[in-house]
């Protein structure tokens, strides 16, 4: 694999200005090319511990309420304007679960924008196990994982600061959902909640990035159905990106079927393009360890999560450097 640099420059000033006009603001704001920092695993991987120290973060638990005050102080520690969206929804089994999308915004402002998200809930049952299958699951990849990259994504927006604006929203009551067929709405509630009544009644975004199960050691994210249907330029920069990178092992050049996970909800009724980065097998199956108590500490990869978050990382900071749409050399 090809290793490649991607170190921290001196900011170089553009020459042009650009306006920059929000709902409440006609600024002229000068826009500065920002090179594109390191995403540190370490940091990631020690986000996720730091979730499993919660505990099992289901619905309607005193873990998973902790789990998200820590999400609202990290983000607000990064100085992104924060906003908890309470919501309550029935769940297949009938139960009432109160759920609360954490949303977190940096340059509020400013019309273009980028979403980034992840769900922080976890399976309430190891449905997919064989042993104490009515028990919760950790979580530490599907949840924890994308979580966790965003979390450091969050750290170098805010250390690292570009001139658009992005919106990382960690939604609540994905993995509360039915495997059963025709249950599709089941999952991804938190989202489906979002999508219908966003924290701003005008919002918008150019496109969407959510990660999910993005962690683990072995881990390969191929081109999703939707993703491909309403985000396709996008997508195809994404892994062109990555293999500039040398991620190619990571993000692999093919297409596989149709996955419902949050983005399909907010593709669906919010209009919003969106990109799902998910590990995903060719057959279309995922990790051996998806919802089962396999899904802990020990198959978490720092490479992995380094991945991701590098390609996402200089996908942003392309984006607000004009880079996505021309061949910029690794």
């Amino acid at each position: 694999m090809k290793v490649i640099g991607i170190h921290v420059g001196i900011l170089i000033l553009m020459t042009m200005m650009i306006s920059c006009k929000g709902e409440n603001s006609d600024s002229i704001v000068k826009r500065e090319r920002v090179s594109i920092p390191k995403f540190e695993s370490d940091s990631a991987y020690n986000h996720i511990v730091k979730q499993i120290a919660f505990g099992k973060r289901y619905m309607n638990t005193p873990e998973h309420e902790q789990c998200k005050d820590w999400l609202v102080s990290k983000l607000e520690e990064q100085d992104f304007k924060v906003v908890e969206q309470s919501f309550s929804s029935k769940a297949y089994t009938g139960t009432m679960l109160n759920g609360t999308n954490v949303i977190g915004s940096i340059n509020p402002k400013m019309k273009d924008r980028v979403l980034l998200c992840a769900h922080y809930d976890t399976r309430h049952i190891a449905d997919k196990d064989t042993l104490d299958t009515d028990r919760p699951i950790d979580g530490a990849d599907d949840g924890a994982s994308g979580v966790a990259v965003l979390l450091e994504i969050a750290r170098l927006l805010n250390e690292y600061p570009i001139h658009i604006g992005i919106d990382i929203i960690f939604f609540d009551a994905e993995d509360y959902g039915s495997d059963q067929k025709g249950q599709d709405y089941t999952w991804g509630l938190g989202s489906q909640y979002w999508a219908k009544h966003p924290h701003d009644n005008k919002y918008d975004a150019q496109y969407g990035i959510l990660l999910d199960m993005v962690g683990a050691e072995g881990a390969t994210f191929r081109k999703e159905g939707f993703s491909m249907q309403s985000a396709q330029v996008t997508v195809d920069q994404i892994w062109g990106l990555a293999s500039r990178m040398g991620k190619q092992k990571y993000f692999v050049d093919e297409r596989i079927g149709y996955v419902t996970d949050d983005h399909r909800f907010i593709i669906e009724k919010a209009n919003i393009p969106m990109v799902d980065i998910i590990n995903v097998q060719e057959n279309g199956s995922f990790g051996d360890y998806h919802h089962k108590h396999d899904d802990n500490i020990d198959i978490i990869s720092k490479a992995t999560l380094g991945a991701v978050g590098q390609v996402v990382t200089a996908y942003i900071y392309n984006e607000a450097n004009g880079d996505n749409e021309v061949d910029v050399k690794y």
